[in-house]
């Protein structure tokens, strides 16, 4: 029998520590190192034979191709999201804040969705409860069969009875297993419960669908292996108290990455954002110094974001630098550009930067933007309307090259801007449509020159 040793493991990172530690020594997170029993591994020649089954391997090409199927949801951003449909077979993880609308949404997949059975395992929430809210959304899902059981063992057992088709688990922090003696929503139960989900769902090709709660910082709780496990990773995006919600796929191996879905919270239910353009620029005003609009590219989408930052002399010794939906580090790059390049100052200026809308951009494109805006705020002078940007900054002041230059031109387009400013490598070898779209592309070398154009 195998022998088991206390170790403590991160519930951050999933490292593993002989001793317990207030940090830890691998994500360098604080009080995250929870104690866990863990199976030691009999060595070779000592209860498991060095001589036993091997693994069959199969030639690339000689393998023989078996047909996955897409299923078509039913709500056009989720299909986006997932790259066309959930396909069979598949893991997704879906994580948010609570109240943000992960458990609406499952409900209202379950409702469009059409397969022979859909399971729903709750943990959290009687059947009486997702009646009642089923209910409240006007929902009436005739093949959504409820389970309210939280032990994994009786999971599995329904699951083997019931065949059904598509499996929502609601939470994964409230299922355990009997097999070990940690309490639920500990490292080792939600990665063993999880694998054991998961392994279910590849042999008897069913979708699963496990929610599973963040933490603090944002980020999907339980250890980082969890995240590997799954072949779909779905983030809600924004504030629970906003109306608007993000969906954005942070993993997808049937599909592309960064893909974001927008939908809007109503009475209802979650309703489909067709125009997100529309909706993260709507209510601006561009008369008013500090405002940029820029055009980003999520996923396989080009949306337009309004960009806002507010400069002010600040009251303390070290002035304040905050941002909401941009990198800090890369805003304190393009405060230190302004600064040292074109000798804008930022000393002695708190500087605030938001992105309208809740959405978080991680590209490079969108430091143009930050610029703008931050040199609009402390120049006290507005960008010139009707006008979008979009480039990479340079340290040295440049504008380098960016990726995708003209989905970025037709959607400006498309909303009726006049003129779009970026790097001028991008305007060189334009297509002859995209040259002829009402709207004027202006190519500009260096951050002075493109700050210059829009008028600032």
């Amino acid at each position: 029998m195998a022998r088991q040793a206390t170790r403590y493991v991160c519930s951050n990172c999933g490292a593993v520590s002989l001793k317990y530690q207030g940090r830890c020594f691998e994500c360098q997170s604080w009080g995250t190192l929870e104690e866990t029993r863990l199976e030691e591994e009999p060595k070779p020649g000592k209860g498991r034979s060095a001589g036993g089954p091997r693994a069959s391997v199969v030639n690339l090409q000689a393998a023989a191709p078996e047909e996955f199927h897409r299923t078509v949801t039913g709500i056009g951003e989720l299909d986006r999201v997932l790259g066309g449909g959930l396909m069979q077979a598949s893991a997704v993880l879906v994580g948010g804040e609570p109240g943000i609308g992960k458990s609406t949404l499952m409900l209202q997949l379950a409702a469009r969705l059409d397969p022979s059975k859909t399971l729903y395992i709750s943990g959290e929430e009687s059947p009486n409860q997702i009646r009642e809210r089923a209910q409240r959304l006007g929902l009436k899902p005739e093949n959504l069969w409820l389970a309210p059981e939280v032990r994994l063992e009786s999971i599995l057992e329904t699951i083997e009875r019931e065949e059904p088709a598509l499996v929502i688990v609601d939470s994964i922090q409230t299922v355990y297993s009997g097999l070990y003696q940690s309490s639920p929503g500990t490292v080792t139960q939600i990665r063993e419960c999880a694998g054991m989900l998961i392994q279910a769902a590849k042999r008897r090709n069913f979708v699963l669908m496990v929610i599973g709660h963040i933490t603090k910082e944002g980020a999907l709780a339980g250890p980082k292996t969890l995240e590997h496990m799954v072949d779909t990773v779905l983030q809600f995006e924004g504030e629970s108290h906003q109306r608007y919600r993000i969906v954005r796929s942070v993993k997808n191996r049937f599909g592309p990455t960064n893909e974001i879905g927008v939908f809007r919270m109503e009475e209802s239910g979650l309703e489909e954002v067709s125009n997100p353009s529309e909706f993260f620029i709507s209510g601006r005003r561009a008369d008013v110094p500090g405002n940029s609009v820029l055009a980003a590219i999520e996923g396989s989408r080009a949306l337009l974001v309004e960009v806002q930052a507010l400069v002010s002399k600040t009251n303390y010794s070290m002035p304040q630098r905050i941002s909401t939906g941009f990198d800090l580090k890369r805003m304190s790059i393009i405060l230190a550009v302004l600064e040292k390049r074109l000798g804008i100052e930022t000393w002695g200026q708190d500087v605030f930067v938001k992105i309208a809308g809740g959405l978080k951009l991680v590209e490079p494109a969108s430091d143009l933007g930050i610029a703008a805006a931050v040199a609009s705020g402390l120049m006290n002078r507005p960008v010139e309307e009707q006008t979008v940007c979009c480039g990479e900054i340079g340290l040295s002041g440049e504008l380098r090259a960016i990726s995708d230059s003209e989905r970025r031109i037709r959607e400006a387009a498309h909303l009726g801007f006049k003129r779009i400013v970026l790097p001028e490598a991008n305007t060189r070898e334009l297509k002859p449509a995209i040259q002829k779209l009402p709207i004027k592309i202006t190519g500009r070398a260096t951050l002075q020159e493109a700050l210059d154009a829009m008028g600032i």
